[in-house]
């Protein structure tokens, strides 16, 4: 009876320790998924103790089923992913996060030099717009910012101001006769009125600290910040009311800076190289890269610093112009495909 009662003792603290073990609680997903794949996640209990229940979300939003998540409709970029789990009367919320990828590769582009125009190869160019026969410029360093006006055919400036030298004049758009002006670091921009240039507002930023490029669409001032982010502003009240994220299939896009919308796509420059990223203005997936290796010694100029930095659209002609930091040139350019 002993060695029954013993066995006994010994298989109920069995089971009791077992039952009373900590839980050990895991979320499971993956880093990366393309979005044209469904997302599967899961909760795995290291111990093998039981779990009541589950409740998956994503960016906040309950999933109803975990096991095949259509995310193709999502942005593209970092999102968040949680459960809560219910076990031994307690719960417990786990944390993960994910980026999503595009589909699909980019596209390969390289150019072909349709036409040269002369341009002011002192103007660090930050901002670059085309308007009505003329070009628009935003040219930076602090003590020597300007907003300026531009023939084409010449590069005669034919309407100019400066900033004070406090500022550091980034990327610029024009949005219904009216100028959109960024400053880097100052965390403010400023209105001016198309046809006289004179100041009527100015504008703080909101999450995006800091100004680099700037465009718009038929409804929202698009910004870039320096990061792989583009903002969409309200044009009436300039704060950030969304943002996508560039990504490829592979990874994202840092540092965009310069904007332009073509063709219902953002075109990016990358600070410190001679491309321009085409991006899908609703999820952020890069569909395209043009190399435009060769433009900058064209234009007079090397290095990293003075690269290409401005991106104009004649959307009448369609005409599509680069130029780039006190280049001698801006190059009217025709897209190929590789």
């Amino acid at each position: 009876m002993k060695k029954v009662g013993y066995s006994i003792f010994i298989l109920t603290l069995f089971i009791f320790l077992s039952c009373g073990s900590k839980y050990k609680l895991e979320l499971v997903s993956p880093k990366t998924i393309q979005v044209n794949k469904k997302l599967q996640v899961s909760v795995k209990e290291k111990n093998g103790n039981p779990i009541d229940s589950i409740q998956y979300f994503l960016n906040g939003k309950l999933m109803v089923d975990n096991s095949a998540i259509d995310i193709s409709q999502y942005k593209l970029g970092k999102q968040a992913l949680s459960a809560t789990v219910f076990y031994a009367g307690k719960s417990k919320k786990l944390n993960n996060t994910i980026y999503f990828l595009a589909d699909n590769p980019p596209k390969v582009y390289t150019y072909k030099i349709v036409n040269e125009f002369p341009h002011d190869n002192k103007a660090f160019t930050q901002g670059f717009e085309y308007h009505d026969g003329y070009f628009y410029e935003s040219t930076g360093q602090y003590g020597f910012s300007t907003l300026r006006k531009v023939e084409i055919e010449t590069g005669k400036i034919v309407q100019n101001i400066g900033l004070d030298k406090k500022y550091f004049a980034e990327g610029m758009t024009i949005y219904k006769d009216k100028i959109y002006q960024l400053t880097w670091k100052e965390n403010i921009g400023f209105v001016y009125d198309l046809n006289s240039f004179k100041q009527e507002s100015i504008f703080n930023y909101g999450q995006s600290k800091e100004g680099w490029g700037l465009t718009h669409n038929t409804k929202k001032i698009i910004k870039s910040d320096g990061s792989e982010r583009m903002w969409f502003l309200d044009p009436k009240s300039l704060e950030e009311e969304s943002y996508i994220e560039a990504y490829t299939n592979k990874r994202k896009a840092e540092h965009l800076n310069e904007l332009e919308f073509v063709k219902g796509e953002i075109y990016a420059n990358i600070w410190q190289q001679n491309s321009i990223l085409m991006i899908n203005p609703k999820n952020g997936a890069i569909n395209g890269i043009v190399n435009l290796k060769g433009l900058q010694e064209k234009a007079g100029q090397k290095g990293e610093d003075n690269v290409l930095n401005g991106i104009a659209y004649d959307e009448v002609q369609d005409r599509l112009f680069v130029t780039g930091k006190k280049w001698s040139k801006v190059f009217e350019i025709e897209l190929i495909e590789k």
